[in-house]
């Protein structure tokens, strides 16, 4: 699946602006490959990108789809007020807590049309016959797991390949079940040993995803089996990416830490440390994406104002050693550090 590409990189599907059709055409002209994201996207919206992209990419290119998860009946009394605070000291009023599929069924009718090359699942794995549409239109179906039992399901309904996320990485969990006591939402199994469980479990090919920005953590992760490593992080600076000017001015500046929150959305994802998620994380209920909603336009008002104190700033944990240039500058970069750090393996032959 992953045997074609020049170098094993992909681009993660950032959902909410970073990954743009520009940024995986970068990326696959570079050598790699990138995924175009739905999520948030109305299913017009989300059909025009995949147009704009298959251009860039000669169709050479994947896409995300958000996989529904059941509707929360948990009182949002307390966390609305919360938010309504915030939202005041930028002159908005919150959004209403309301609960969607993200048009989930027009999306994948969307991209099994198209006959997208790859398809991924996060938050959950897709229906056994979803799976064999995307595989009947030529398309190769991947599935999003942080554990070794989501693994299992995923491969039970037939995926092609799994994206294997540790908890190191930016942005949402791609947990199948949020577990409302549990503010990362779960056992944590960082990268290496997540890959060693699964491959374990089974015989797919692995896509490596959580924390990696330099080209030595390609590298760990294909050493240890993975058959290609998935970056967001490390592109969120590209010139290419619809990152916020705030968002690109934390995460140059540097020097906050990241935390798992559900203050945003309703689901655990890590992101910088600011006000929003200092104060609001504690008492957030596991409710998504109504809480998604909810927020949204204390985000989109904090990101006018300039402000990266009520955003959303999702970051992986080694944010700070992600650099800055044009896509294809950071693919030949990481390419480069790639092959110097599979040098240093000589001493084991």
């Amino acid at each position: 699946m992953f045997e074609d590409l020049e170098f094993p990189v992909i681009a993660a599907p950032m959902a909410g602006g970073p990954s743009t059709p520009e940024l995986i055409g970068a990326v696959t002209a570079a050598g790699g490959l990138g995924f175009l994201p739905a999520g948030y996207l109305a299913a017009e919206t989300f059909d025009a990108k995949l147009a704009r992209t298959a251009e860039l990419t000669g169709g050479r290119y994947g896409a995300n789809l958000f996989v529904p998860g059941n509707r929360s009946s948990v009182d949002l009394t307390g966390h609305r007020e919360r938010m309504r605070a915030e939202a005041l000291k930028y002159g908005v009023e919150p959004g209403e807590p309301v609960w969607d599929d993200d048009e989930y069924a027009a999306k994948l009718d969307l991209v099994v049309q198209r006959r997208v090359l790859l398809v991924s699942f996060t938050f959950g794995a897709p229906a056994a016959a979803e799976v064999q549409r995307v595989q009947d239109a030529g398309g190769r179906v991947l599935v999003s797991v942080t554990n070794p039992d989501e693994a299992g399901l995923a491969a039970a309904r037939g995926a092609d390949a799994l994206v294997v996320q540790g908890p190191e990485a930016g942005g949402h969990r791609a947990l199948f079940t949020d577990d409302p006591a549990n503010p990362a939402g779960g056992e944590q199994y960082g990268l290496l040993a997540l890959l060693r469980l699964i491959q374990a479990r089974t015989d797919l090919p692995l896509v490596a995803s959580g924390g990696l920005v330099h080209g030595a953590d390609v590298a760990a992760v294909l050493a240890a089996g993975a058959a290609a490593a998935q970056l967001g992080t490390a592109f969120l600076r590209a010139t290419e990416a619809g990152t916020a000017a705030p968002q690109r001015g934390a995460l140059a500046k540097g020097g906050r830490r990241t935390a798992f929150t559900r203050a945003f959305s309703g689901r655990p994802a890590r992101g910088m440390v600011n006000r929003v998620l200092r104060d609001l994380s504690a008492d957030a209920p596991a409710a998504y994406p109504q809480l998604h909603h909810l927020s949204k336009p204390v985000r989109a008002a904090a990101g006018r104002a300039g402000d990266p104190e009520a955003m959303s700033l999702w970051a992986g944990q080694t944010y700070e050693l992600a650099g800055e240039g044009s896509a294809v500058s950071i693919v030949e970069r990481l390419r480069a550090e790639a092959k110097a750090a599979a040098s240093r393996l000589d001493r084991l032959r």
